[in-house]
């Protein structure tokens, strides 16, 4: 089998640095030889954004196989990369799956912060009116059938909510009391108190929560996005925010990001935003180790690989 790579550029961070260390093991583990620069290799593992990317591949006409780093592989996709016709033989594989249990974790634990008012009692100086929701029994809406959903909707079960998946593909899933295709979404909004946002960036997903969206949650129903901000309309939210159309918003993800000092999403009370931090580089490293392990083992094999990505799709 083959190789390991990352940018080989003067000042990588540490970040990068160690994930460069856990790729090396984990190809190694997995049965693989990690090759120097100039060596034929069967596949890239890539640790890096879609800069110098197409350049490695272009000098590694011989690699069948390429191992992103990331859930989602919208930059790669926007950059031409994954459909660049001098690759279109090449097997990709993205890390979605991998990091589903700590991501499904931090959506739930937004979703009980914002019902629970724990933003506003934060900031608190006085002892104030009891108030809250709760999650048990609730009509959820999760949007997006990957690996996060499946994860959330193990997590939801104990509430005993009743949660309805909306995906490209309306296969039922497990957890779920119903899938609906994507062109249903507006029909799950009304009555939902949650709604999770959680699946991949493609062009028909920009904005897929907008004004329209927005205005048919109900007037306590939480919005949490846990996927990429540009899911949501920034403007749209903040408009809802501010009339107190919806209950609140909870964000891990947002469009700007980072978000900048004295945007409005950081003024209101009932907006709770957090850094990107659903899967932090010590959460993500064992698991992006043992996706490369795995598939690098699965490639040697001759078996399917585990997170494979479709082109055409965009994840």
């Amino acid at each position: 089998m083959a190789p390991e790579r990352a940018p080989a550029r003067k000042g990588r961070s540490d970040r990068t640095s160690a994930l460069l260390v856990d790729a090396r093991q984990a190809v190694l583990a997995g049965g693989g030889a990690v090759v120097d620069d100039g060596g034929k290799a069967d596949g890239v593992i890539w640790l890096g954004g879609p800069e110098g990317l197409r350049e490695i591949l272009a000098s590694h006409p011989e690699a069948r196989w390429v191992q992103l780093p990331h859930a989602g592989i919208e930059r790669v996709v926007e950059a031409g990369v994954i459909t660049d016709a001098r690759f279109a033989g090449m097997t990709w594989t993205s890390a979605k799956g991998s990091y589903a249990k700590p991501v499904a974790e931090h959506a739930l634990a937004l979703a009980l912060a914002g019902l629970r008012h724990l933003p506003e009692r934060a900031r608190a100086t006085s002892w104030g009116k009891p108030a809250g929701i709760s999650l048990y029994g609730a009509d959820v809406t999760i949007l997006g059938g990957g690996g996060i959903a499946e994860q959330l909707l193990r997590l939801l079960a104990p509430f005993g909510t009743t949660a309805t998946v909306v995906r490209r593909d309306p296969r039922p899933l497990a957890g779920a009391a119903r899938v609906l295709p994507a062109s249903e979404l507006a029909t799950t909004l009304p009555g939902a108190l949650v709604v999770f946002v959680a699946l991949a960036l493609v062009p028909e997903t920009v904005h897929v929560i907008g004004e329209k969206e927005l205005s048919l949650m109900g007037r306590d129903a939480w919005l949490v996005n846990v996927a990429r901000g540009r899911h949501v309309g920034t403007e749209a939210l903040v408009g809802a925010l501010r009339e107190g159309r919806i209950g609140g918003a909870a964000l891990d993800v947002t469009d700007p990001e980072p978000l900048p000092d004295g945007h409005p999403l950081w003024s209101f009370p009932n907006c709770l935003i957090t850094p990107h931090s659903a899967d932090t580089e010590e959460m993500i490293r064992p698991l992006l180790a043992e996706r490369i392990k795995q598939n690098v083992e699965r490639f040697a094999a001759g078996l399917p690989l585990v997170g494979t990505v479709d082109p055409a799709a965009g994840y």
